[in-house]
């Protein structure tokens, strides 16, 4: 039970992540704004590539999902 909890966290925090990194930097870099946890970030004066750094995450926290799920189902 532990492990499907964990793996759904795992899901979920890569979603939010990859949607707030990358989506942060294209909404800044067309219309020079940002929103989120990005936005604050950005208001505590971390630089715009943290953004990327954020997507980057999430991306690896969904791949790292799915190799768990892939692995389970065979």
């Amino acid at each position: 039970m532990a492990v499907k909890q964990a793996q759904g966290a795992r899901v979920l925090l890569g979603v939010i992540l990859f949607v707030q990194g990358f989506g942060s930097a294209i909404t800044e870099a067309g219309w020079g704004t940002s929103f989120g946890v990005a936005g604050l970030l950005r208001w505590a004066g971390v630089p715009q590539w943290a953004d990327l750094v954020l997507g980057a995450a999430g991306a690896v926290l969904l791949v790292w999902a799915l190799v768990v799920w892939r692995r389970k189902a065979g």
